[in-house]
């Protein structure tokens, strides 16, 4: 029987599935907690009328679009921060954590010019002028939310690295509690204030991005777990760290960007085609990114155990925890799917009320889309974890090269020749995002064990030097 640091082999599964696990839980439901903040706003969109969430949906998709292109940036972060920690390697990691500060601020502003100045080229792009006019209200609310929101993620990704995500939960939970408050207030005009209507959806979000980082970083100062690394007197600006976070950090986020992009391009694809396609897209895409939360967490789970792994040089062991991942990522999937075929109309409901006039065809056809989602999550999930996996042995540039064929070469063109050209409208538009996942999964996975057995096969043959040189 095959014998590893767990012992047998099925002793090895159950207790990296409990240490998985008991990474991936709290990820997952810090995850579930902040997409919650967008959920209550769509929520409450919702109750507002089809323009309105048409317009404050395709500006929470151009905002998402650059914030994960943000948080990509720093998500290196949280693996270099976990090769460092097992190395004992302290000022490294104060080092890390001032360099995603840095990269975290000048993309934040960067991004938040860029979504003040969109507006022409959305109408460029086809979309509704009424829907673009509201947008560009509505951004001009969000745009500065950009800044905290990223310096949330940076701190994120350096309490992840060191093991540490606990804080996150009590605070995210606190910032839905906030959320729900201030949109009520600020949208109906009480407790004396004016009535902001839709926009005050976009005043609350960014008040809570800011409000959500300064009780992190509270929490962090006054835990003593995390002492050792804020020194003020330690903190220091490294152009190694700079350096080493944006080597790692680019094609993650360019590869957050492909993804994130080819979901934002099939929005306005699908905005060409109405307002009610416009809408439906929206609440979809809603639904599928608080199941994503699930995926993302394992992903990154996944992701800072094999970094720990590879920083020693145990490439078996990164192999089964990459398999063990996909294993688990790819089953929470098949659970989720469920509800989405046995109740797929109480779903939608509870995103869209059904009193207004026209909601009624939103409905059914958000419906439909569940029927696809229950497969394109399951590709969704592989892909996710399957970037993470690949990042976790040291691998950012080949995610994105990856992303590049499945999302664009394939995804996007058949989204568009199965919605537009072949005329089945926003279901074909789907189904071709769901192939474009497909593909990239499964470049991803063969690519991470094409690597880790590479990486196996170099260790092996610098042992046997090193042995044959004594």
């Amino acid at each position: 029987m095959i014998k590893s640091s767990g012992g047998t082999t099925a002793g090895w599964w159950i207790v990296n599935s409990r240490s998985l696990l008991a990474l991936a839980f709290p990820l997952i439901l810090t995850n579930f907690a902040h997409v919650a903040l967008t959920t209550v706003d769509i929520v409450m969109l919702g109750r507002l009328g089809a323009t309105e969430i048409a317009a404050a949906g395709l500006a929470i998709v151009l905002f998402n679009q650059l914030r994960t292109m943000g948080t990509g940036l720093v998500t290196g972060v949280s693996n270099l921060v976990a090769e460092a920690h097992v190395r004992n390697d302290v000022q490294r990691i104060r080092d890390l954590l001032v360099a995603g500060f840095f990269w975290a601020t000048v993309s934040g502003i960067v991004f938040a010019v860029v979504l003040l100045l969109i507006g022409p080229v959305l109408l460029w792009l086809g979309q509704e002028p009424e829907v673009v006019e509201k947008s560009g209200q509505f951004l001009t609310v969000l745009a500065p939310g950009m800044v905290p929101c990223l310096w949330f993620q940076t701190l994120r990704h350096f309490t992840t690295g060191l093991k540490r995500p606990g804080p996150l939960l009590a605070i995210t939970l606190v910032s839905i509690a906030a959320t729900i408050g201030l949109n009520y207030v600020l949208i109906y005009g009480k407790l004396g204030l004016p009535a902001f209507g839709f926009v005050g959806v976009a005043i609350a979000t960014t008040t809570v991005f800011t409000l959500s980082f300064l009780m992190f970083l509270l929490v962090i100062v006054k835990n003593r777990s995390f002492s050792p690394y804020l020194s003020r007197s330690e903190l220091r600006w490294s152009g190694d760290a700079v350096k080493s976070v944006w080597k790692l950090g680019l094609p993650i986020s360019g590869t957050y960007a492909s993804e994130a992009g080819f979901f934002s391009v099939l929005t306005l694809l699908i905005g060409t085609l109405g307002t009610e396609a416009l809408a439906a897209q929206t609440l979809l895409n809603q639904i599928i990114y608080i199941v994503f939360m699930i995926s993302a967490g394992f992903s990154h789970a996944a992701s800072v155990h094999i970094s720990e792994a590879h920083g020693v040089g145990d490439y078996v062991k990164a192999r089964r925890l990459g398999i063990l991942g996909l294993a688990l990522g790819v089953l929470a999937m098949l659970v989720v799917a469920i509800p989405y075929l046995v109740v797929p109309d109480a779903i939608v409901s509870l995103f869209l009320s059904a009193d207004h006039e026209g909601n009624a065809a939103i409905l059914a056809l958000t419906a439909s889309g569940l029927l696809i989602a229950t497969v394109l999550q399951v590709f969704d999930a592989s892909q996710n974890i399957g970037n993470g996996i690949l990042r976790g042995v040291g691998d950012a540039v080949g995610p994105f090269r990856i992303s590049l064929v499945g999302y664009w070469l394939v995804g996007l063109p058949v989204s568009y020749l199965l919605g537009v050209a072949a005329g089945q409208g926003v279901q074909g538009v789907w189904v071709g995002q769901t192939i474009g996942l497909a593909t990239t999964a499964g470049m991803l996975v063969v690519a991470f064990l094409v690597r880790v057995n590479r990486l196996k096969q170099k260790a092996s043959d610098t042992v046997a030097l090193e042995s044959s040189k004594s």
